[in-house]
């Protein structure tokens, strides 16, 4: 009977579709590289979240078929080793993508709107921070978007839709009539949006380039007082940068779900920056995104084993 190694909690309907596909399943005792590299064994294929997959992983398991990928993002998996031994790589697309918009929204308005730090007033007693400072309305603001996937159209549908927001987006691999379907203006360049946005967000895959896409001087390039979202990967800014612009008041705030690295480190400038929102990578955490994803690594799994190409394979 084969086996499927989970790194990580995945929801438990797809672990019921393996076990009734005839497929055993084991979870890593701890969600650490070092446990999955003494625990996989003779696993015949794995599944695993942001935990990734390294390539002494790899070497560790022998039997191994497939790596399908909790999520869009195949980053932290040693892909090209994997390529070397023949074994798959699957990855589950667009499984998350409206719970990640809506997290991309929801740190916006946040922001705008100070909400955590009013929350944190209110417990304190500090019923006049009302009086402290004005919000932002985003009605007929102009929100720029670093990409154009499927999260990004649908922050762009709820922005514009929903908060008549104007919407653009830089994207040089979309063709220009999916701009124009989504009713999305095309900007011609990263420096064009950056000049236009009020809000910047993010939503590009790692690049693999090692550097930031919005760095220091891009920063600079953005508005006074403009918002800047990330909940993209990490890495696409520069976080010292981003603390400074914030600390100098250039940028009027900041939410991101997601920094480099992960944690943060104690001494992350991002911790103690001003009217920045920070949150522990939650965009796909809901329900329906984790059951999808899960779902669709186990189906992928069920293909490989029995000889077939996934559809996702990488």
């Amino acid at each position: 009977m084969s086996l499927c190694f989970i790194t990580q909690q995945i929801h438990p309907d797809a672990v019921t579709c393996l076990n009734d596909a005839g497929i055993r399943t084991r979870y890593a005792t701890a969600p650490t590289m070092e446990a999955v590299i003494r625990e996989v064994g003779d696993a015949d294929a794995v599944i695993t979240r942001d935990l990734g997959f390294s390539e002494d992983a790899l070497a560790a398991a022998p039997n191994l078929k497939i790596i399908s990928c909790h999520g869009s993002g195949t980053n932290r998996i040693a892909k090209a080793a994997a390529a070397a031994r023949g074994i798959l790589v699957t990855n589950a697309p667009n499984t998350n993508s409206r719970s990640v918009a809506e997290m991309t929204i929801g740190l916006l308005l946040a922001v705008v709107r100070r909400i955590c730090e009013a929350d944190r007033a209110v417990r304190e007693g500090n019923w006049e921070f009302r009086y402290t400072g004005p919000g932002l309305e985003l009605h007929t603001r102009t929100l720029g978007l670093v990409g154009f996937g499927a999260i990004a159209r649908h922050v762009a549908q709820i922005a514009g839709q929903g908060l008549g927001m104007k919407v653009m987006a830089w994207s040089p691999s979309v063709p220009a009539d999916v701009f124009e379907a989504a009713g999305v203006t095309r900007a011609d360049s990263l420096d064009d949006l950056l000049v236009a946005s009020d809000v910047l967000s993010l939503h590009r895959p790692a690049q693999g380039s090692g550097r930031p896409t919005i760095d220091a001087s891009a920063l600079s390039r953005l508005k006074q007082g403009a918002i800047l979202i990330n909940t993209s990967r990490g890495g696409e800014v520069d976080g010292p940068a981003l603390a400074e612009a914030l600390k100098a008041g250039h940028l009027g705030g900041a939410g991101l779900d997601v920094m480099s690295p992960e944690p943060p480190l104690p001494d992350d400038l991002l911790l103690g920056a001003p009217n920045v929102v920070l949150t522990p990578h939650i965009g796909a955490t809901t329900e329906q995104a984790l059951r999808r994803m899960a779902m669709l690594c186990a189906a992928q799994v069920q293909d490989a084993l029995a000889g077939r190409i996934p559809p996702h394979c990488l």
